[in-house]
């Protein structure tokens, strides 16, 4: 029975790690990923070298350096699921790494080429003879037969070390695959609050550019009307000018006329003979 339950446990572990594996798998070269990884909008994974590649070959007449391509800007197709991926000025330098999937690899390499390490089994310090073999579900503690049988853990409920150990590392390995999973969806809702920031800023920059147009066309119309005011306003002045200045000029030549009159009747004033006066008056 417990031999069974090994086997199933390791069958279901490794079929976790498989998985795990899976995802961790480019679709282009068909290796684990290399670093560094990038995040595709369509939030699929691809090796930095393979999506420069796929990029390169989907726009052979950009310029390259060192078989990268170093064009800003551009487009190719996502090889999991043919959604068109639009570069920034970036270029493939633009697309944002997976860190998470990075460390992941690491992890699962170190684990990969790790050796087993043979090593003796633990001892019980209550009974230093016998081996830990077996594992309290009550205090969750690894523990010996001889503790079951008499000891502190006579009244708990224990199962085989080994199928614990299978059953907790197997638990460990799909928190790995749904942590693996869980940062598509986070990467997800981040490229799409950046997209909302795109468009805010996009939105905000539009608005703007339309409120300085407007008001460029109020104040050219306002400098029109103002032109047009002070047009009429210096013909008005030179109207009213002109018509003054001629009754100052009419009321000058009547002031002048009246003072040679004035000055003429004081002439006659003083002429002493009366036959001379009256005939030049």
């Amino acid at each position: 029975m417990s031999a069974s339950l090994n086997y199933k446990s390791f069958s279901k572990e490794q079929q976790t790690m498989d998985n795990l594996e899976k995802q961790l798998i480019c679709p282009i070269c068909l290796e684990m990923f290399t670093k560094p990884v990038v995040i595709l909008p369509c939030q699929h994974n691809l090796c930095r070298k393979c999506a420069s590649d796929i990029f390169q070959a989907s726009n052979p007449y950009l310029p390259t350096r060192g078989g990268t391509t170093v064009a800003s800007g551009g487009r190719f197709r996502c090889p999991s699921c043919r959604h068109e991926v639009v570069l920034d000025r970036h270029g493939i330098y633009g697309l944002q790494r997976n860190l998470l999937v990075e460390n992941i690899i690491d992890i699962y390499k170190q684990e990969s080429t790790r050796p087993e390490k043979k090593s003796d089994q633990p001892r019980c310090e209550e009974h230093e003879e016998e081996h830990i073999n077996i594992y309290c579900l009550n205090c969750e503690v690894p523990t010996c037969s001889l503790c079951k049988v008499f000891g502190a853990h006579k009244d708990c409920q224990v199962a085989p070390l080994t199928h614990v150990f299978q059953r907790q590392k197997s638990e460990l390995s799909d928190g790995i695959a749904g942590l693996v999973g869980s940062n598509d969806r986070v990467q997800g809702v981040i490229s799409q609050l950046e997209d909302t920031c795109k468009t805010i800023e996009e939105c905000c920059k539009k608005q703007k550019q339309e409120l300085c147009e407007k008001f460029d066309y109020l104040y050219g119309i306002l400098e029109e009307r103002k032109n047009e005011m002070t047009q009429v306003i210096t013909r008005t002045q030179g109207e009213k000018l002109e018509h003054v200045r001629a009754l100052i000029k009419k009321y000058s030549d009547h002031l002048e006329n009246v003072s040679k009159l004035v000055e003429s009747g004081i002439q006659f004033m003083d002429e002493p003979e009366m036959a001379v006066f009256l005939q030049n008056f």
